[in-house]
């Protein structure tokens, strides 16, 4: 009777610790497969992000700019329709070619202040709102503003301005409404390289600033120029100055443009587009103190424009490749492979239209091809 107790009980104790390690199993797996996963993801990642630095990044944007839009009475009369006012046919041309490069910039000479403010001409310029829509379509990414026509309609012609360019959500550098919008630098992003834009102006015309609104325009003034730069040059991989200077109609730069060239270089500016002269002025290289090649196009002259004869109706659009390669040795920023694309304004049966200079012949250019080689001997030569 005893031998049989005792294997009874030995039988209970042995299901007992049977269906006790069973469930100690259970419960081990089940705790296992709820365990958290970051672990593993995290140092793939980790593995990722070492092999990229390891390996290193390298990439490219091609920067551009095209010169003064400067809305004469006989430009925006052509592109006046019915009740409003249309400039797109007169970018049709040249369009697919303002498309090429990742980042466009125009100077816009004149205000956009539109019909309310009532529409003017040389020597105080007010512009139709739509060239700014032609722009956006036509392939132009920013404007810089800060020109000597900046306050030709005053203080409220730069607002209503400014407010359509932000309506058209199109960037806008050089002008501002208030010190808030004037110390927030403007920098576009293109294929991972971050660009700031800044852009300042020798004058307004001897029309004075409002008192205590400095912000309203940005005036050539180096102290302020060089803090910007350095505020920029921490936020931005590339700066790019567009710069208001020199002497109408002068084809070559004179000695303060070149001695502000190399200022602005020297405290970290990368690229200079140059407008005022109305006429092109040579791209060359800069070399600054650190050793960084930097680019100057002292002007480029005038993109759609009233003015004709005397290479007042010949610009064109300036473009540089920027690389980006990221190491463990640090950032390189580099500029290269530098070209110009040379246009005409023609207006040949009343139509102003914007084309490629080397085309120009049937839009009413004589000798087309011959002019072509002389401009981008012109605008070129120094780069070689």
């Amino acid at each position: 009777m005893k031998h049989n107790k005792l294997l009874l009980g030995g039988m209970i104790l042995a299901h007992i610790l049977f269906f006790l390690s069973f469930f100690l199993l259970f419960n081990m797996y089940k705790n296992k497969a709820s365990e958290p996963l970051s672990e593993k993801p995290s140092q793939l990642q980790a593995e990722k992000h070492l092999a990229i630095r390891a390996k290193g990044l390298n990439v490219q944007t091609t920067l551009a700019a095209i010169g003064d839009i400067l809305i004469h009475d006989r430009v925006y009369e052509n592109a006046k329709i019915k009740s409003s006012y249309d400039f797109h046919p007169m970018f049709q041309m040249i369009q697919s070619s303002l498309k090429k490069p990742d980042i466009l910039l125009a100077n816009q000479e004149t205000i956009l202040g539109g019909v309310k403010l009532g529409l003017s001409s040389y020597p105080c310029f007010n512009s139709p709102q739509q060239v700014g829509n032609a722009l956006i379509d036509s392939g132009v990414d920013i404007v810089s503003t800060a020109n000597n026509h900046a306050l030709d309609r005053g203080e409220k012609g730069l607002i209503t301005s400014i407010n359509y360019l932000n309506k058209l959500n199109l960037p806008h550098v050089g002008t501002y409404t208030s010190q808030k919008s004037h110390d927030t630098l403007q920098i576009l992003s293109s294929n991972g390289i971050k660009i700031a834009y800044l852009s300042y102006t020798y004058g307004t015309n001897g029309i004075p600033i409002p008192k205590g609104k400095d912000f309203l325009v940005n005036l050539i003034d180096k102290t302020k120029m060089k803090e910007e730069i350095q505020r920029a040059k921490k936020k931005a991989d590339v700066v790019v100055m567009s710069v208001h200077w020199g002497i109408e109609y002068q084809r070559f730069p004179n000695k303060e443009q070149k001695q502000l060239a190399s200022f602005l270089v020297n405290q970290g500016v990368d690229i200079i587009f140059g407008h005022h002269p109305h006429v092109l002025q040579p791209m060359a290289w800069i070399k600054a103190k650190d050793g960084r090649k930097a680019l100057v196009v002292y002007s480029l002259g005038n993109f759609l424009s009233g003015q004709d004869r005397d290479y007042k109706d010949i610009g064109g659009m300036a473009s540089v490749q920027i690389t980006k390669k990221v190491s463990q040795e640090g950032k390189i920023i580099s500029l290269n492979s530098p070209t110009f694309l040379p246009t005409y304004v023609s207006h040949s049966h009343d139509q102003y239209r914007v084309v490629p200079l080397k085309n120009a012949g049937p839009y009413g250019l004589m000798n087309a091809s011959e002019k072509y080689n002389e401009i981008m001997n012109h605008m070129t030569h120094h780069l070689k």
